[in-house]
């Protein structure tokens, strides 16, 4: 971007911050929470160009005073070496920005091939996100879940929620988890103790909540009511409150039991309805504005992997970037830092170089 482009982004960060100084606008609190995304989203590259300018502005004085003290020199030669460093910092933060990045994330997660080891794998890959958002101090919310009958999930959906509005929300980090995700170990299952190759699908979408930008009609909706399933104990109801939304346009089907009445079930069932709809609303505009577009892997085949886990090597490998490493069980246990951040790079360095 220009030298404009970045007077025009520190003048919106001022317009902002006066707006959200006004007592008024935090009466509408879906406008206030947008604002704050956006003046969060700005923030970094209001820091970067106010260093930069400093830099400028003191590398120029540095330079007029050497002449009588040449310690002056010494700080015009560091500012000269730092100001480099901080133009590719603004140029990578001035790459426009997935319009998602702050908005927060309903992850599906779907047993694949491998029978009752893919469901326990299912469930290795619910806690891993689970606890990976409580190390990021998210917020989660299993809004439905179809359990197997060893203990892991055949189905699951998951709302994962930033607790502030921030620029780098949710789903600038767990994006890239979309697509089939392939386990290597001894299932519980095999008497034998020969490794098995197993493998579960994510899916991945922007929880936009009351923004998203699709309209629902009600009469394209099918509403069935039935009674939330479990393993059982005080909290599977005795009442008929779980909701079941199909879409009949698209085939959507959408379900939610967790909350404890018919009517909270149905709201939230709406939302991830909304989430899905725009998710699907946006893969279609970018089919038809690219045809070689990254996509995340719709069926859960092991040959579509978009990650291995080997347990007998404690390996945890990315095959779209090339990351390994053997830390596989705090991987699980969710310290998924390293592979997110390597994830990113990746894309920043792609969206740079274009």
């Amino acid at each position: 971007m220009t030298a404009p482009a970045v007077e025009a982004v520190l003048a919106e960060h001022a317009e902002l911050e006066l707006r959200l100084a006004d007592p008024s606008v935090h009466a509408d609190p879906a406008t206030a929470r947008k604002l704050g995304r956006r003046y969060s989203e700005i923030g970094p590259i209001v820091a970067v160009a106010r260093e930069l300018n400093a830099a400028r502005a003191d590398i120029a004085t540095a330079r007029e005073f050497a002449a009588q003290d040449p310690s002056f020199g010494a700080e015009a030669d560091e500012l000269a070496a730092k100001i480099p460093v901080l133009e590719r910092r603004l140029a990578e933060l001035l790459v426009p920005r997935d319009p998602h990045d702050a908005d927060d994330v309903i992850l599906e997660i779907k047993s694949g091939e491998g029978g009752e080891e893919s469901a326990l794998f299912a469930g290795d890959l619910a806690r891993m996100y689970l606890r990976y958002a409580e190390r990021r101090g998210w917020s989660t919310q299993i809004i439905d879940s179809v359990p197997s009958d060893l203990g892991g999930y055949k189905d699951v959906t998951i709302s994962v929620r930033s607790r502030e509005p921030v620029a780098d929300g949710v789903w600038s980090a767990l994006k890239f988890e979309g697509g089939v995700h392939r386990v290597q170990r001894v299932p519980v299952t095999e008497s034998q103790g020969r490794i098995h190759t197993s493998a579960a699908g994510v899916l991945v979408y922007p929880d936009t909540g009351e923004d998203a930008d699709v309209e629902i009609d009600e009469n394209d909706l099918r509403i069935d009511v039935f009674r939330s399933s479990g393993h059982g104990g005080q909290s599977v109801n005795t009442t008929d409150s779980a909701v079941r939304i199909t879409h009949l346009p698209t085939g959507i089907v959408v379900s939610c039991q967790n909350e404890r009445s018919q009517l909270q079930n149905r709201a939230r069932a709406m939302e991830v309805l909304r989430a899905r709809l725009q998710a699907l609303a946006e893969e279609e505009a970018a089919a038809k504005a690219s045809a070689d577009r990254r996509s995340q892997v719709r069926t859960v085949d092991r040959s579509e992997r978009i990650r291995t886990y080997n347990f007998p090597e404690n390996r945890i490998s990315d095959h779209r970037v090339g990351y390994k490493a053997h830390n596989l069980s705090s991987v699980l246990d969710g310290d998924l830092d390293a592979v997110v951040d390597a994830l990113q790079a990746a894309d920043r360095a792609e969206a740079v170089g274009k």
